[in-house]
């Protein structure tokens, strides 16, 4: 017995030791790495100093010390800033629905600032500024070199004072100026109207009016229709829609899903990650959807675009989305300012990030350039060129139909030609609208077909 608790003891010892020998290092490193940040701290202040004390001009220390925050944060992602005071406050009046300024979503890439998408009513959305366009000056000024806060800054102004600003676009052989008028930009979330027995659905932002926005937009266009019955399928647009609040961009996804996940953010560490998931009740009742986006579809477009293409809730037409897949914290801190910063990935339903990736379309459907409008010496379209049988002279009439079938076979044709119409003005949005044709036509019992 002696012996076995001498074993036991021995070993209980070499397990002390072990563990000794383990944690020893461990504990130098970590030392090691607090040491080391204390150095670099004690630099930051020696360099502060010296340029307090030294620098060619007296400095304002206060933009001094949020220029360091700043670049330390904006050295992490695009995404991640520090709001100065002024900032925090713009920041929570835009999630409001109104600020003033150009009406772009903005981020930085190699250097300068690119659009991601402009606002749909907004002076840049009336000036032409497209998704992907690059601003490279601005009155004149280069943005290079500048944080992206500064940059927008720069963009900011009294509402009516007139900007200028260089783009740098694809396909364009030079850059060109943009001359814009600042206004207040009032967001309008949810816009709606009927295209025949369709319901489209055009979401601009993500804010706090969004979702109220959506539902009381849905109810007005279905009851102008005729009811659900009438409807033959729903079209939400989220092209150029820059995103916003991810609270919203969950809350519209549940609007059409039964069950499930809507998305996924995962953080850091465990306690960081959530999972959202759809409550019962589809405000559409399971009726056909298209989605529409584009390059300017950025982060909360792409949660509620991933959500209803995971479930296969609806068919997602246009082309790849922008791929911002993380999520920001904004986090209030001393001085009545905030620190926008990453704190997780989100993911879709089926699991996969769309970070730098984007969403890619079920059905690629690029919008092709407007063609120009026609002179007076040349017909409007090639229908007024084209002469059918009713056009030839003494050509037999048409006694099988009855009046009413006549008046129906006329109203058919106005609304081909309305579709003809809206292919011509956004091609995107009549190729949506004639698949659920489509799907209506498939679905319809062959006795009512007949």
């Amino acid at each position: 017995m002696r012996k076995f608790v001498l074993a036991a003891l021995g070993g209980t010892l070499a397990g002390v030791l072990a563990t000794t020998q383990v944690a020893g290092p461990l504990l130098a490193q970590e030392t090691a790495k607090t040491t080391n940040v204390y150095e670099q701290l004690d630099l930051f202040g020696d360099i502060f100093e010296r340029i307090r004390s030294d620098y060619v001009e007296q400095v304002d220390e206060k933009k001094l010390i949020e220029a360091a925050i700043n670049g330390m944060l904006t050295s992490l992602d695009p995404h991640s800033s520090y709001l100065p005071p002024d900032d925090y406050t713009d920041m929570r009046v835009q999630t409001r629905g109104s600020f003033g300024g150009l009406g772009i979503e903005v981020t930085q890439e190699e250097g300068f600032v690119k659009v991601v998408s402009p606002i749909d009513g907004t002076p840049a959305a009336a000036a032409g500024i497209e998704s992907g366009d690059f601003i490279t000056h601005v009155d004149g000024e280069s943005v290079l070199g500048l944080t992206l806060d500064q940059a927008v800054d720069k963009m900011r102004g009294p509402v009516g004072s007139e900007i200028v600003i260089t783009v740098v676009r694809e396909g364009a052989p030079e850059p060109f100026d943009v001359s814009i008028i600042r206004d207040t930009i009032k967001l309008t979330a949810v816009k709606g109207r009927a295209e025949g027995n369709t319901v489209v659905l055009r979401i601009t932002t993500f804010n706090d009016q969004t979702y109220d926005n959506l539902v009381e937009t849905f109810n007005k266009e279905v009851a102008d229709i005729g009811g659900m019955d009438k409807v033959n399928g729903i079209v939400v647009d989220l092209r150029n829609n820059p995103g916003g609040l991810l609270a919203q961009a969950i809350k519209v996804s549940d609007a059409f899903l039964e069950q499930g996940e809507i998305v996924s953010t995962r953080g850091r560490a465990p306690q960081q990650s959530e999972r959202y998931n759809a409550e019962p009740g589809d405000m559409a009742e399971g009726k056909p959807m298209v989605v529409l986006i584009n390059g300017g579809s950025a982060s909360a477009s792409e949660i509620v675009t991933g959500a209803l293409q995971d479930h296969r809730r609806a068919v997602v037409i246009g082309t790849k989305s922008f791929g911002k897949g993380s999520v920001q914290t904004v986090i209030p801190v001393k001085g009545e300012g905030a620190m926008r910063l990453t704190t997780a990935r989100y993911y879709t339903p089926s699991g996969r990030s769309i970070q730098a990736l984007g969403i890619a379309p079920d059905i690629v459907v690029p919008q092709p350039p407007r063609a120009p409008e026609p002179t007076e010496d040349e017909p409007a379209s090639s229908a007024a060129r084209s002469r059918s049988e009713a056009d030839l002279r003494g050509a037999l009439g048409n006694d099988s139909m009855t009046e009413d079938e006549k008046r129906q076979y006329q109203e058919e044709q106005a609304r081909a030609e309305d579709a003809a119409k809206l292919r011509a003005e956004d091609y995107q949005l009549a190729y949506a609208i004639d698949l659920l044709r489509g799907l209506t036509v498939i679905e319809r019992p062959r006795d009512a077909a007949e």
